[in-house]
């Protein structure tokens, strides 16, 4: 698990900033930077360099890997400051508190701003570099690909995808992006998985969820990676959240992967609420309904077996 760099903050100075960038110019071109070439990268004296080095490395902001050189590369927390500094001098951050949620490709935090926010740090590339690289469309075309460049263009094309569906589909609002990180509108509800519903509610919560994913592909995009760990639902409704392996719907597998979406989510309520729903629902065919019908689908219960 990645640490909350907020505390850090407030200990770096100026020049620890300068390094950092440093660090992150030179890994543009290698996974660890040659501590012969950072001063140039970092604009420091050689002396200089050493010595924020240290101060990085005592707070895990750096690492360093002894080679045919001495080498060094910035930690998540070290990019995390990069992004934080940002935000705070456009001032869209005052203070970042506790956190809402960590998985496996992202940690989640309360923000302190003029209103009730949430900052996501996409964490892609880290440890599951090679399974990332395969699959995500914003790095299918490079042979090297650093983790930091795969997690901010993760947070790059999330930000671009909240952007154009908010506010017609009901995901949560984008603010500011910046490097790996997003800042969003904080939003309320439980995720999916540790929600209940009485019985009667049932296919209802299932087609709120499908609509969203209707209105998403009437507005360009496929979700692709949809499941009951990213809808939160509240008494105000609900809202689909992580985007960033959305494709647009003119890609050549949008079809495919909007037919696993709607077997994802429809066979999670199967499962958690099997004398509510449908024993055998025909998710091509509601798929097809998503893609090209126009208003109202209906509900799931038209594609069942007995329907």
């Amino acid at each position: 698990m990645v640490g909350n760099v907020a505390s850090v903050m407030a200990e770096l100075e100026a020049e620890d900033f300068y390094l950092l960038s440093g660090l992150e110019q030179g890994m543009r071109f290698s996974e660890w930077v040659n501590l012969e070439k950072l001063p140039d990268y970092a604009d420091m004296t050689e002396e200089e360099t050493k010595y924020r080095l240290d101060r990085c490395a005592d707070r895990e902001l750096v690492e360093r890997k002894t080679m045919q050189y001495e080498g060094y590369r910035l930690t998540f927390e070290g990019y995390d400051c990069l992004a934080l500094r940002t935000f705070s001098e456009r001032g869209t951050i005052d203070g970042v508190g506790a956190s809402l949620g960590v998985g496996k490709e992202s940690d989640v935090y309360e923000v302190q701003s003029y209103q009730p926010m949430a900052l996501k740090y996409h964490r892609e590339g880290y440890t599951g570099f090679r399974k990332v690289d395969k699959e995500r469309e914003y790095t299918a075309d490079r042979h090297h690909v650093s983790w930091f460049y795969t997690a901010r263009k993760a947070a790059e094309r999330e930000h671009e995808v909240l952007a154009d569906l908010y506010p017609d589909v009901s995901v949560p609002r984008p603010v500011d992006q910046n490097r790996h990180a997003i800042l969003m509108a904080k939003f309320e509800g439980v995720e999916l998985a540790r929600a209940s519903f009485p019985p009667a509610q049932v296919t209802g919560v299932c087609d709120l969820v499908l609509r969203e994913m209707r209105d998403a592909y009437h507005a360009g995009y496929v979700h692709a990676d949809m499941s009951q760990h990213n809808v939160a639902v509240a008494e105000s409704g609900i809202t689909v959240f992580d985007w960033p392996q959305a494709v647009p719907t003119d890609h050549e597998n949008a079809d495919e992967l909007l037919e696993r979406d709607v077997e994802n989510v429809v066979s999670f309520f199967q499962r958690k609420y099997p004398g509510e729903m449908p024993d055998e629902v025909d998710y091509r065919a509601l798929a097809k309904t998503i893609r090209t019908g126009d208003g109202e689908f209906g509900s799931v219960t038209k594609f069942g077996e007995d329907a």
